[in-house]
């Protein structure tokens, strides 16, 4: 990393409680232009909520913020039109056919109908979706839906991508053609910033990993680091090593003995 760039995301002392539960626990990162993170926890580790204090959707935190080198809690809200999001869990407009949503989304974000209009027909078509691009999203499948998504976070040409689950619902070469996208976005300097459960994934595409456990960073480097740091094979088996779970075969095996109790047999 040059040394002299500036980060395209630092935060330092972040603290966030919710009534009397701390969240976050003062996080401190940097991120940089080019760098897919892969941001892993537990559930409740605090990664929604830190995401969600970048893109300006949470407040009342401790701690600093800047994105872009700007502060976000100056009130400026014109570093919002140079990211994308795709939350876990989106309520997209139903009763919308997807170009019109997504004529409606690029407008959002400033561009102009027409230029959204024919950007979002071509991306449709290179994800096999140009024959509902004039159908209402509500008789789509989740994966067509989620390719919706993707492609209403990356229409305006966005410098950071936030991305919850991203591969949601997707079938197997859709999967290879999105993270092939994630990669040479990266290569021409855009940032992706993610969360997945699917560990398999988050080792095979992302060039830094972050796992936060009980609202601290617990490790911070890449595969190869984390690996050699816990000295265990997969990020799967890591992830268990860090945050202290270690009982799922136990728990697995007493699960499937519980099924078999009392079950008829022939």
């Amino acid at each position: 990393m040059d040394s002299t760039e500036e980060p395209v995301i630092s935060i330092a002392g972040l603290w966030m409680n919710y009534s009397d539960r701390m969240v976050l626990r003062g996080i401190d990162l940097e991120v940089y232009r080019g760098q897919i993170i892969g941001y892993i926890g537990p559930n409740g580790a605090g990664k929604s909520t830190t995401v969600k204090i970048m893109l300006g959707l949470v407040e009342g935190y401790n701690g600093t913020v800047r994105i872009f080198g700007r502060d976000i809690s100056d009130g400026d809200t014109a570093y919002k039109r140079r990211i994308g999001y795709v939350p876990e869990v989106a309520e997209l407009y139903d009763s919308l056919t997807a170009r019109e949503y997504l004529t409606f989304t690029g407008e959002l974000y400033g561009m102009r109908n027409t230029d959204a209009d024919l950007r979002a027909e071509k991306l449709m078509r290179l994800l096999n979706l140009d024959k509902a691009y004039d159908m209402r999203i509500a008789s789509y499948s989740k994966g067509m839906k989620q390719k919706v998504l993707l492609i209403a976070s990356m229409l305006h040409d966005p410098d950071i991508l936030f991305l919850d689950e991203p591969l949601s619902g997707l079938d197997a070469n859709s999967v290879m053609v999105v993270k092939e996208i994630f990669a040479t976005l990266a290569a021409r300097g855009k940032t992706i910033f993610y969360s997945s459960h699917i560990m398999d994934v988050v080792e095979k595409i992302s060039s830094r990993i972050i796992l936060l456990d009980g609202g601290d960073i617990v490790a911070d480097g890449t595969f190869a680091q984390l690996r050699e740091q816990s000295r265990e094979g997969s990020l799967e088996e890591i992830f268990n090593q860090l945050t202290g779970f270690d009982k799922y075969r136990e728990i697995a095996s007493e699960f499937v003995a519980v099924i078999g109790e009392g079950a008829p047999h022939e």
